[in-house]
């Protein structure tokens, strides 16, 4: 799971791009996106949702919260 911060809000999601299992955590930040560093398919880390190919699957999308110094994450 890979823990994104979005101008103070929290956003977690799987770390494998759904088209050749590229890490994630390694792909280029900007905004609400991530870019796969394998092959460039590029991610809302919001929402999971694909916006741009070769991937055509989202990526899975979990609940995060701040409390106390911890970011806690729900998988479901």
């Amino acid at each position: 799971v890979v823990i994104a911060n979005v101008d103070g809000a929290f956003f977690a999601f799987g770390n494998e791009c759904p088209h050749v299992e590229g890490p994630l955590v390694e792909g280029e930040f900007q905004g609400e996106t991530v870019t796969c560093p394998w092959h460039a398919s590029i991610f809302n880390v919001k929402t999971g949702e694909v916006l741009e190919e070769p991937a055509e699957d989202p990526i899975p999308t979990y609940e995060a919260r701040v409390e106390g110094d911890e970011i806690q994450v729900r998988k479901s």
